[in-house]
């Protein structure tokens, strides 16, 4: 398994950066390579990716999510076999620390060499900085879900 974990400070309250990172459906305006989410149940997501030329499709499950603090996941089936869980650490009134990590399986000889580029830490990287640029434009959510999943 490898391994990756970045963060980014953003610009709005724990719970407007937490409430739209539920909005799974917008992924693809910032994350690259998401061609799709499909919020199939509370805690299940179907999704649609393209990275580089590779189309996978995957199912996971949402392990853990308490509001304004964390979301956790898994895959439960298809193509990519990962987890992570995202957390949101308020630094003031009006901004938050949003910490990704993951734990991925590359695989095959094109991800692994793409894992030991950095790809998926570039990628990562990248994803977090245009969450920012989205939520901080917007400079609300555009919606939210506050249920928990213990």
């Amino acid at each position: 398994m490898s391994q990756v974990e970045e963060s980014i400070e953003v610009g709005v309250p724990v719970h407007t950066a937490y409430n739209q990172w539920t909005q799974f459906e917008t992924f693809p305006e910032f994350m690259g390579g998401v061609e799709r989410i499909e919020q199939r149940s509370d805690t299940l997501t179907h999704w649609v990716t393209n990275v580089n030329g590779v189309h996978r499709e995957f199912d996971a499950e949402i392990t853990e999510q308490i509001p304004d603090e964390r979301v956790a996941w898994t895959t439960v089936s298809g193509e990519a076999k990962q987890a992570g869980v995202v957390t949101f650490h308020r630094l003031d009134d009006g901004r938050t620390k949003v910490m990704l990590q993951m734990a991925f399986q590359p695989e095959n000889a094109t991800d692994k060499v793409g894992d030991k580029l950095g790809f998926v830490k570039r990628q990562t990287k990248g994803d977090l900085a245009r969450f920012k640029q989205f939520i901080e434009q917007r400079g609300q959510e555009s919606g939210g879900w506050r249920g928990a999943v213990v």
